[in-house]
């Protein structure tokens, strides 16, 4: 199954709608969570090299 909700650049849009964790650039937890709807897009990280992956994809239709 390809996975397109790990490593997501800031900026890239959204694929699907949901709650995605700021990872370190080693794959680090940071702690820091940001709400996205699908087909907008990612916003800045707080530092440099950071990534987003989805931890909890929204649970309704408008989010696929």
């Amino acid at each position: 199954m390809g996975d397109n909700t790990k490593g997501l650049k800031p900026g890239q849009p959204v694929p699907k709608s949901g709650q995605y964790e700021v990872v370190g650039p080693r794959g680090g937890h940071t702690g820091h969570e940001v709400t996205s709807v699908k087909g907008e897009t990612l916003p800045p990280t707080p530092k440099s090299g950071q990534t987003f992956n989805l931890v909890d994809p929204t649970k309704n239709k408008s989010g696929k």
